[in-house]
């Protein structure tokens, strides 16, 4: 007797497998959106940092006079530093909007909240790795040595970097679902950080009895240790300390699974 196993029921299949084919799909959505949605997506994405390292190229040459970081070249030093900044940054600020901007999909049972939070810190890692690797293919073009020294050292801290966002991305993404204003606040300190995170000005200049504070900042240990391992010769501060960035990257990123488990009816509901 023939059977007719064609479609099966979800309800007999894996939960694993159900949640993997709408990763799979979510993923697919969420790439074409932000890459394909707006003619000048991949423009931006690559202009900011261009026209960001030209600034301070202008500034650090004409107006503070030389270019010179200790142990490092400047444009390498400037790029490695915006790049961590820009992924960390994105993979935060991006999974703010994912509740509200896939609210139509939680009618389907197998959709939650969590679920094109994740997506976005994902994608978001994926398009800056790529961005950073075509910038080091750009650059050892141009002359530019962007080769790292350690290179292993450098997929970790970057590693690192994307988990401290996204972890702050959960958790940030409950925050703002509940209280939209919340992520208004988290874009205009995002200038901020930029400045008091090493991204621009080198941690050295600020004086000693002052480094202590910058510490504080756990941007700032993910960006100065992957350049300490991009550049052999490279010398930052005291007390750069990796764990402390994991420290607050798998904090957050547990508050805000619990949040997010605590406020799923709620985030679905808004």
């Amino acid at each position: 007797m023939a059977t007719n196993t064609e479609h099966i029921p979800d309800s007999t299949r894996h939960p694993m497998r159900v949640t993997w084919d709408v990763w799979s799909a979510m993923y697919l959505r969420e790439m074409i959106a932000r890459t394909m949605a707006d003619r000048m997506a991949w423009f931006w994405m690559i202009f900011e940092p261009i026209a960001t390292i030209g600034v301070m190229i202008f500034i650090r040459t004409y107006i503070r006079g030389g270019r010179n970081i200790t142990g490092a070249e400047f444009v390498p030093w400037m790029i490695v530093g915006l790049m961590g900044f820009y992924l960390f940054r994105e993979a935060m600020l991006r999974p703010m909007g994912a509740v509200e901007a896939n609210r139509g999909l939680f009618t389907y049972r197998q959709i939650l909240p969590i679920d094109p939070v994740l997506i976005r810190c994902f994608v978001e890692g994926m398009i800056r790795s790529f961005i950073f690797l075509l910038f080091v293919v750009v650059g050892s073009l141009l002359k530019i040595n962007l080769i790292p020294d350690h290179a292993f050292g450098v997929m970790m801290d970057w590693l690192s970097l994307w988990m401290l966002g996204v972890g702050l991305g959960v958790l940030l993404s409950v925050a703002s679902g509940l209280v939209p204003e919340v992520g208004r606040v988290v874009r205009i300190v995002t200038l901020p950080l930029l400045l008091i995170s090493g991204v621009i000005f080198p941690v050295t200049y600020v004086p000693a009895q002052y480094q202590q504070y910058l510490l504080w900042n756990p941007i700032v240990h993910g960006i100065e240790s992957m350049r300490l391992s991009f550049f052999d010769s490279y010398h930052s501060i005291p007390g750069i300390d990796m764990t402390y960035l994991w420290f607050w990257a798998l904090a957050s990123l547990t508050l805000g699974l619990v949040m997010h488990v605590r406020f799923a009816s709620r985030l679905k509901a808004r």
